[in-house]
């Protein structure tokens, strides 16, 4: 007996209407509690982005987002506004947001602290990787000045007698008081060969000095050696860039194979850098599991970092050493020279260093701009925090006092009948070449420049008796030769190693 198909389907159709009916005409109506929530879900999502688009195509054209605020940042937001609705001219926001950072910095009283735009991070990686132009000298700040932290070797600043603690108050005649560490930087670098004129005041000068500057390249080669016939060996470590822990390495095994009997390692006038570099030359002083140099947080917890000289090929210096410091030590020279002299029992020779005892950290932003900020103290092997107190010498000895003066500079001209300080430095200086110049009074009178007359003829220029250009730079060559040969903190560093 055959059977219709669409009968069937008929049949099917009814029992599911009527299934259907029941279902829905009863009290209790059954869902699965997963597919209900994520229902519930997508039909929020769908309402919140419809609502965004149509607002995005209202007349303002703009989409509000609701941020939860910091009860703190509202002052911030709503001067903000403030600023961007009233301000007279238009402003760009990038600047805005930079300037709020950088008040924030401000605030912190701290002069190690920073807010970098991109192009000031790439200026100051390039002091730290390879070479700038400018004048070469550290520059720091301190008690709400823009001071000298130290000249870098043979740099434009160096050369000129530019000294550390030294405060530059004017750049190209233009006040920098108030300025942050950043904006005095920016206006002193610039490209080589061009020129800078820095205002500057000293303690023990009564009147500001006047330093022109022609900008050159700074190569930032940081280690130089030299050896004479007595074996001992004079280290110069300029300042701490990435390479500086290899220099060190090479010259001493250099030095070590011409038979090096005694080190000294001159630290004077490193205003710093990188502390994993000043670690990793200290590592070369310090036996293995001494501690090198601790650091302590905010909440006073500390770590140290201890000798390990698996990072230098398992080398150690083996010849008794000393180390130079002065007052342009800072920084990572200064973790350098406590690790050595209190855990490395190394002995300091020359003058109190700079004393700073904190650390910085250097983070990248978004943007390519930089946030370096001070994130804990130093502290030596022996708990000490040398802040602003510096570390002081074993032996204290001082340079000469010529060593310390200001030259004229090569563009000033001064003659028989001029009177002043310039006058006396000059006096002070050819006493020290052995110049007889009469009563060093500060009058350039006929004594005076009889003296310049045999300066010149000695070196092979016009004998005019008059000081100016080829005469004051021959001059300032002649004194740093004679404190190279008559250094009395080096001779006595290499004495105490004999």
């Amino acid at each position: 007996m055959d059977q219709n198909p669409q009968n069937g389907e008929e049949q099917q159709d009814k029992e599911k209407e009527e299934t259907g009916k029941k279902q829905v005409n009863s009290k209790y109506v059954r869902m699965r509690l997963f597919p209900f929530i994520m229902l519930l879900f997508g039909f929020v999502f769908v309402t919140a982005l419809v609502t965004t688009i149509v607002m995005s195509l209202g007349d303002d054209k703009q989409v509000k987002v609701s941020i939860p605020e910091r009860k703190e940042f509202t002052k911030l937001y709503n001067a903000y506004d403030a600023i961007k609705k009233n301000y007279y001219k238009k402003t760009d926001s990038a600047n805005l947001a930079e300037g709020a950072i950088s008040g924030m910095i401000a605030s912190l009283d701290d002069p190690y602290s920073a807010f970098m735009t991109k192009k000031e991070s790439e200026e100051f990686d390039d002091t730290i990787s390879s070479s700038f132009e400018g004048i070469g000298a550290e520059i720091g700040e301190e008690d709400g000045h823009i001071i000298v932290v130290s000249p870098i070797k043979n740099s434009p600043a160096e050369k000129a007698g530019m000294k550390p603690r030294d405060r530059i108050t004017e750049v190209d005649g233009k006040s920098i008081k108030g300025q942050t560490t950043n904006q005095a930087i920016k206006k002193i670098r610039g490209e080589k060969g061009t020129t800078v004129t820095l205002t500057v005041e000293r303690d023990g000068v009564e009147k500001p000095m006047e330093f022109k500057l022609t900008r050159a390249e700074i190569p930032v080669e940081t280690v130089y050696k030299e050896m004479g016939s007595d074996k001992i060996a004079h280290v110069t470590i300029s300042t701490f860039s990435e390479k500086t822990g290899e220099e060190f390495l090479k010259a001493l095994k250099e030095l070590d194979k011409k038979g090096m009997k005694g080190l000294v390692v001159d630290l004077r006038g490193n205003p710093g850098g990188l502390l994993d570099q000043a670690i990793a030359i200290s590592n070369m002083f310090v036996p293995d599991g001494k501690v090198i140099v601790q650091e302590e947080d905010r909440n006073g917890d500390k770590s140290a970092a201890t000798a390990d000289s698996s990072v230098n090929d398992d080398y150690k210096v083996k010849v008794p050493t000393t180390m130079l410091i002065d007052d342009g030590s800072a920084s990572a020279s200064e973790i350098l020279a406590a690790a050595a002299s209190e855990s490395g029992n190394v002995k300091l020779v020359g003058t109190k260093s700079f004393g700073k005892g904190t650390v910085q950290t250097a983070q990248t932003l978004d943007d390519g701009s930089t946030l370096k900020l001070t994130v804990a103290k130093w502290l030596t092997p022996d708990g000490t925090w040398i802040n602003k107190k510096g570390l002081t010498p074993d032996k204290v000895i001082s340079m000469p006092d010529y060593a310390t003066l200001t030259v004229p500079s090569s563009d000033a001209k001064l003659k028989e009948g001029d009177f002043g300080d310039q006058v006396k430095v000059v006096e002070k200086l050819l006493r020290a070449l052995d110049y007889n110049v009469g009563k060093v009074d500060g009058l350039y009178d006929s004594e005076t420049a009889y003296a310049v007359q045999r300066f010149q003829s000695a070196n092979g220029l016009e004998p005019t008796g008059v000081m100016t250009g080829k005469t004051t730079d021959k001059l300032i060559e002649q004194i740093r030769k004679q404190l190279k040969e008559n250094d009395p903190q080096l001779n006595a560093a290499k004495e105490m190693v004999k």
